[in-house]
Order: structure tokens, then C-alpha cells, then sequence
């Protein structure tokens, strides 16, 4: 794909919807499509759809298909008016995936505890559910190059939280997430199986001003055991990515963190 000269092989649509049917209540929908190269296609997608029931600050509910939080930008990456950039850091959040990891099947429980004015104040979501590849995704295309070519998608449980710190310091950010992950497929020729996997994540965000600055430490330990005819392949992976960014803006300040914020919320 020759992006450089540019192409509509790599196009991205979106479309979402949320209503508020009372002062606690509030239900909402997104639809997808995406052509990157050969992954995707025409096929539209429900990215997330779910009812967020806020009884106060201090907790909520979602249930349905919830967007997963897990890191600094994993529940907003869907949300390209939040960034300056064209692609967040592909070794923590890889595009070709983007939708295993955006959202579960499932509910989830947050909140915010005030720490007093001079400790800030604690930010938490914990949730469970299940998720699937998806069929026109990377992973998928991968195991059909070693030969098990998915008709059904592959899944599995998923459940885990994420706190985060807004410190009185304004604009600073830290937080750590964790994802505990499990995965099985069965394909014609055979099968693929991941044992329960823990994904750890720790990162820190700061702005002022036209200075903006996010780090992040994501370590991934995978096992999956492959099955093909009558051969089992196991497999390890284990992979401790540290991404940094950061930028010095000469152009408007724009509202995008407080976008970036309320769609968190």
C-alpha cells in the first residue's frame, strides 16, 4: 500500500450515537468500518454499544459492549479528533488489532474518590466480560499464514481495572492497568489455545499549557500452544515496550483534553 502517494486503502468511518434517557441513564452506540491494506473491509462493525447507569461520583455501571480501559489511550483511540497524531505508538497499540482490544462483552464499575485539595484525587474502573478477534484482523491474518485459516472467530474471558491519579498538580496524570486475557480458536486444520495472561500497564501524563508530554511501560507475557493436524507448537512471547511522546504546540489551544476526558468519564 503506498500511503506515502496516498490511497483509499487505508480508509476509516465511524459513526456514533448516545442519548441520555434520565439524569442517571445513558445508552449509546458506535458503527465501524475499516480498510487498511488487507485487513478489514466493508463489513461494519459495532466498536461499542452500552447503557451507563451513574448513581453519583462515586459509582457507576456500564453494561454491553463496554470499551475496555487499559493504559493512557486504549478507551479513546477510536476518537481521532482527540489526538494531534495519525497513529498511536504501534508496539503498545497496534492498528490492525485495534478492535480486540477497544472494547469486551460485558459490564464494568467506576468511579472517583476525592483525596482533598491538596492530594487530588483517585480515578477506578474494573470490569469482565469476554472478547473476540476479529476475522479481518492481524491476528487472524497471521494464523492463516501458518495454516489455520479461522471461520469463527477466535475468543475468550477477559477481566481487569485500571486507577489512575489526577495529582493536584495541575495537569498530571499516573495511573497503572492491568488485563488478564485468555484465548481459544478452533479452524479446520487445527487450533490455537492461550492460557490466561496478564497485561501490565503503567504510564504518566502531562500538560501545560502548549506542552504536552505521556510515557508509558506495557509488558505482554503470551504463550498460545498451536495445534495444526497432529503437531502441537508451543509458543512464548514476552514482550516490555517503553513508548514516550511529546510535543511543544505553536498552533491554538483546543479543547481536546477536555474531549479526551469526558469520553473517559
Amino acid at each position: 500500500m503506498q500511503s506515502s502517494a496516498g490511497s483509499l486503502q487505508w480508509t476509516d468511518g465511524a459513526v456514533s450515537v448516545t442519548d441520555s434517557l434520565s439524569d442517571n441513564l445513558r445508552v449509546g452506540i458506535q458503527l465501524h468500518m475499516y480498510q487498511l491494506g488487507q485487513l478489514g473491509g466493508p463489513n461494519i462493525q459495532v466498536d461499542w454499544a452500552s447503557g451507563d447507569y451513574k448513581i453519583n461520583d462515586h459509582l457507576g455501571f456500564r453494561a454491553g459492549k463496554v470499551k475496555t480501559p487499559l493504559g493512557l489511550f486504549n478507551d479513546s483511540q477510536d476518537v481521532d479528533a482527540v489526538f494531534l497524531w495519525t497513529l498511536l505508538p504501534q508496539s503498545v497499540y497496534p492498528v490492525d488489532n485495534k478492535s480486540f482490544f477497544l472494547s469486551h462483552l460485558g459490564g464494568e464499575v467506576y468511579g472517583a474518590v476525592s483525596l482533598g485539595s491538596r492530594a487530588g484525587s483517585l480515578q477506578y474502573r474494573g470490569y469482565a466480560g469476554y472478547v473476540n478477534l476479529d476475522l479481518n484482523g492481524g491476528y487472524v491474518k497471521d494464523s492463516a499464514d501458518q495454516g489455520l485459516v479461522f471461520t469463527a472467530p477466535p475468543g475468550g474471558k477477559t477481566y481487569g481495572g485500571d486507577v489512575r491519579w489526577e495529582a493536584p498538580l495541575r495537569g498530571l496524570t499516573l495511573g497503572s492497568s492491568a488485563c488478564a486475557q485468555a484465548l481459544d480458536g478452533t479452524a479446520p486444520a487445527g487450533s490455537i489455545h492461550i492460557s490466561p495472561f496478564l497485561i501490565n500497564a503503567e504510564y504518566v501524563q502531562f500538560q501545560k499549557g502548549k506542552f504536552y508530554f505521556a510515557g508509558e511501560y506495557r509488558r505482554t507475557p503470551v504463550n498460545p500452544i498451536l495445534t495444526i493436524g497432529r503437531a502441537m507448537i508451543p509458543t512464548s512471547h514476552r514482550s516490555a515496550r517503553l513508548v514516550c511522546h511529546g510535543e511543544l504546540s505553536a498552533l491554538p489551544k483546543v479543547p481536546g483534553g477536555k474531549l479526551l476526558q469526558s469520553r473517559r468519564q
